[in-house]
């Protein structure tokens, strides 16, 4: 990789030993996806839950917070994915505290880092929302293919150790879709059958994920009969980019690098469109069908919900109580529970009987963990990205509206 004057004094170490741990790794990354050179990025987003990080995780993060403070702080906005646990509620969970104890000592490290603990995946809704062009080192995927596609920005689906390693130099290798040649559309789907809520929004970015199954692949989507909302949006790419490994899709008319159908595929030859229809949402909706067994658990989560959402669970269950033998968990991030706090919200869907969880993510909250503890097995959620990866912790997921999960809730049942 070619290398300016300041980043070959960093690989020297003169600008302290974590850049130059961080530039070295970069370098790694770069040669793998020949990279010819490195961008500057205008913030990163580390994802890094201590479930995944692990006892040997944190000790690395503490090696670091031990350097002199102007060898370890993270030269541009770093913020974090949610975390762990939610020092408020994880009790309630029956979470334990050697769990809380590793995620204060990695919250500790990073802190000392210079880290922002945004503790969030929807920072494009509450944070800095990125900007068209903007290059960027974004970890969790639902991030990535937001910031990519609703905001036109420029990011690769970046580890923890790259994120980190962005903060610390400011930079990311020129790759993938920091390059233009990489943002054309490369799969035409045309909807036959309109999306109608979250639930429905998250299965169409199913489909159409596990249709293209490549993290190359750039989907574009046409025949939407209105322009969808930034929460319907998060559901459409947070699926897609689980179900398919998607960074990038356009919607022509919708994103900003789509005005027009030819500019989604750059000028070159559309392919023919593949239709989506009433059977295929009615199919991936079978998947996960359940209907009439018990409910353990439901869940409101990945991605975190919105101010908009918190408002629409309370409404749903005023003047209800969730079933004795059901539970109902909801995350969102400090920031929307704060003002949730602050408007009631929070209490009104405690009220009823559920838990609303502060800058955590359920399936990065050591998930098997908690349905070993509490004796969870049948999961209902409106995400569909939670319902294509919660099975690999022991679960049997099902899928459904926000409006049948409270209402099966109340029931104890699969309604």
């Amino acid at each position: 990789m070619r290398l300016t004057d300041e980043e070959k004094a960093m690989l020297a170490g003169e600008a302290g030993p974590a850049r130059q741990w961080a530039i070295k790794h970069q370098i790694a990354v770069g040669d793998f996806f020949d990279a010819p050179d490195f961008v500057p990025v205008g913030q990163a987003h580390i994802m890094a839950d201590t479930e995944s990080l692990g006892e040997a995780g944190v000790v690395w993060l503490e090696e670091l917070a031990q350097l002199p403070a102007a060898d370890r702080k993270v030269r541009i906005p770093t913020i974090t994915d949610p975390r762990g646990l939610d020092f408020d509620s994880y009790k309630r969970l029956k979470q334990t505290d050697t769990m809380a104890g590793l995620e204060a000592r990695a919250i500790a490290a990073f802190e000392a880092l210079g880290v922002l603990m945004t503790n969030t995946c929807i920072n494009y809704q509450t944070i800095l929302p990125p900007v068209k062009g903007e290059h960027l080192a974004m970890g969790d995927t639902g991030v990535v293919i937001y910031s990519n596609s609703v905001a036109g920005a420029r990011s690769n689906f970046e580890g923890g150790p790259s994120a980190l390693s962005a903060g610390l130099t400011g930079r990311t290798p020129r790759y993938g879709y920091h390059l233009d040649a990489h943002r054309a559309g490369t799969r035409l789907f045309e909807l036959k059958h309109q999306p109608r809520d979250f639930a429905d929004w998250g299965a169409l970015g199913g489909i159409v994920g596990k249709a293209t199954n490549s993290y190359w692949g750039v989907p574009v989507i046409t025949g939407l009969s209105a322009v969808p909302n930034s929460d319907e949006l998060k559901h459409f790419g947070a699926a897609l980019a689980s179900f398919g490994s998607v960074a990038l899709f356009h919607m022509p008319g919708v994103t900003p690098e789509a005005p027009l159908l030819t500019d989604a595929f750059q000028g070159r030859a559309i392919p023919p469109a593949t239709p989506v229809t009433k059977a295929d949402f009615d199919a991936f909706y079978a998947g996960y069908a359940a209907k009439g067994d018990k409910v353990d658990v439901v869940v409101f989560a990945a991605p975190q919900l919105s101010l908009v959402e918190m408002g629409q669970v309370a409404d749903l269950l005023d003047g209800r109580r969730i079933n004795a033998e059901t539970s109902l968990i909801v995350t969102t991030s400090p920031e929307i529970k704060f003002a949730a706090d602050r408007m009631g919200l929070t209490g009104r869907i405690e009220t009823a009987g559920g838990i609303v969880a502060s800058g955590v993510c359920f399936y990065q909250s050591y998930a098997r963990e908690m349905a070993e503890a509490n004796g969870w097995s049948r999961l209902l959620t409106n995400s569909a990205k939670l319902v294509n990866i919660i099975a690999g912790y022991g679960y049997k997921p099902t899928l459904a509206s926000m409006q049948k999960c409270i209402d099966s809730a109340v029931a104890g049942r699969v309604l």
